[in-house]
C-alpha cells in the first residue's frame, strides 16, 4: 500500500497530543463490517458505510473501498460515462492509477496517493477508466471513492474539478514517530490539507506501525469515522477491536484514538486507516443512484435533466467507453 510514503517519519512535523485534562475522548458507538460488491464495469468494492444511518454519516453519503485487487493483463476495469448531481465525489488512489474525464473539461491521471475532487453541483457527466497500458499489463488497483453531500444552497453551483497530486498532501507524524499521517483535506492539529471543500470536512489517511498509538484532536462540531483499509488494531480509549473493511463510528468529544496491533496481519504489518469527519448539514436527503438532493421532486427533475441532455455532453475527444453501457436511471417512484 504505497500511497505517499517517507523513508523516515523523524523529519516530519509532529502532531501535538490533545489536552489530557480538558479534552474529551470520543467513545466508539458502533463497528460495522463492509459487505463486498461490484461497481462500474465490474471492479470489486467494499461498501464502507453499509448499515450506518445517514444521520450519523452526515455530511457523507456513500463510500467504496475499490480493490485491493491485483489484475491480470486485460482485467482492469473502470466506469462508463454517467451523471452526478447535488454532491462531491472524492476519488483517492492509494495504489495503481485511473484516468478521469468530465463534461466540464476537468480530468487527468490519478495515481499513487493522488486525489480527484469533483464537485458535481448542478450536474455533470464523467468517466473513470484505467489507462490503456494498465489494461494491457494488469497491475494493482486500490482506492477510495467518497461522496460528500452539498447543502441545498450549493447543490446548483457550477461543476468544478480539483486534481491533488499525492506529494501535495500534508504529511505529519505522531509524537513518537509511529504513524505517518497524510492530511488530504481539512485540518488537524493546526495543519491543513490541500483539498478545497464546500462542506467543512477533514479527510486523513494514516499508516500506523505495529504497536503505534495515534491520538488526534478532532473538532467537536464534526462527526468522526475511522475505516480500516488493511491490518488490524483498535479504536477509542476503550480499545474496541477493528480490522480491515470495518468502520468505527464515534460519539461526541474532541479527540479520538487509533492503535495498531502489536502483530499486524497485513503484508507490511502496519495498520492503515482512513479518518474522516465533517460538520453535519442537517437537511433532508433524497438519494437515488447518482443523484443526491433534498426532495423526491428534485430527484425526478435530475432524471429528466439527464435524459434530456441538460447535465452536459460527452466530449468529442473522450476516453474509451464513450457511450454509457448502463441503462439510463429510471424515474423515481
Amino acid at each position: 500500500m504505497p500511497a505517499v510514503t517517507v523513508e523516515s517519519t523523524v523529519t516530519l512535523p509532529r502532531l501535538g497530543e490533545p489536552d489530557p485534562v480538558n479534552g474529551v475522548q470520543r467513545p466508539v458507538r458502533s463497528v460495522t463490517t463492509a459487505p463486498s460488491g461490484f461497481e462500474g464495469e465490474g471492479f470489486p468494492v467494499h461498501r464502507a458505510f453499509a448499515g450506518v444511518a445517514l444521520r450519523d454519516l452526515d455530511p457523507f453519503v456513500h463510500m467504496d473501498q475499490m480493490g485491493e485487487v491485483d489484475y491480470a493483463p486485460g482485467e482492469p476495469k473502470g466506469t462508463p460515462w454517467h451523471p452526478h448531481r447535488g454532491f462531491e465525489t472524492v476519488t483517492y488512489m492509494i495504489d495503481g492509477m485511473i484516468r478521469h474525464q468530465d463534461s466540464n473539461g476537468g480530468g487527468g491521471l490519478i495515481t499513487d496517493g493522488g486525489t480527484q475532487w469533483m464537485t458535481a453541483g448542478s450536474g455533470i457527466l464523467h468517466i473513470e477508466t484505467p489507462p490503456e497500458h494498465l489494461v494491457l499489463s494488469g497491475g494493482v488497483f486500490h482506492g477510495i471513492q467518497l461522496w460528500v453531500n452539498l447543502p441545498s444552497a450549493n447543490k446548483w453551483n457550477p461543476p468544478r474539478y480539483q486534481g491533488i497530486e499525492g506529494r501535495e498532501a500534508t504529511l505529519l507524524s505522531t509524537p513518537d514517530g509511529g504513524a505517518l499521517v497524510r492530511v488530504i483535506a481539512g485540518e488537524v492539529g493546526g495543519r491543513r490539507g490541500p483539498g478545497s471543500t464546500f462542506t467543512p470536512i477533514t479527510l486523513i489517511h494514516a499508516t500506523l506501525s505495529p504497536g503505534a498509538r495515534m491520538v488526534l484532536p478532532w473538532r467537536s462540531d464534526f462527526n468522526a469515522l475511522v475505516y480500516a483499509l488493511s491490518g488490524r488494531g483498535s479504536v477509542g480509549a476503550e480499545g474496541r477491536p477493528l480490522h480491515a473493511a470495518q468502520l468505527a463510528l464515534f460519539g461526541p468529544g474532541d479527540a479520538l484514538t487509533v492503535t495498531a496491533a502489536e502483530h499486524g496481519d497485513s503484508r507490511s504489518g502496519a495498520f492503515d486507516v482512513l479518518v474522516l469527519g465533517g460538520r453535519p448539514i442537517g437537511e433532508p436527503v433524497a438519494h437515488y443512484g447518482p443523484f443526491v438532493m433534498n426532495t423526491q421532486d428534485e430527484l425526478m427533475q435530475a432524471v429528466e435533466d439527464f435524459r434530456s441532455g441538460r447535465m452536459g455532453t460527452v466530449p468529442a475527444t473522450s476516453l474509451p467507453h464513450t457511450a454509457p453501457r448502463e441503462k439510463p436511471p429510471p424515474r423515481p417512484e
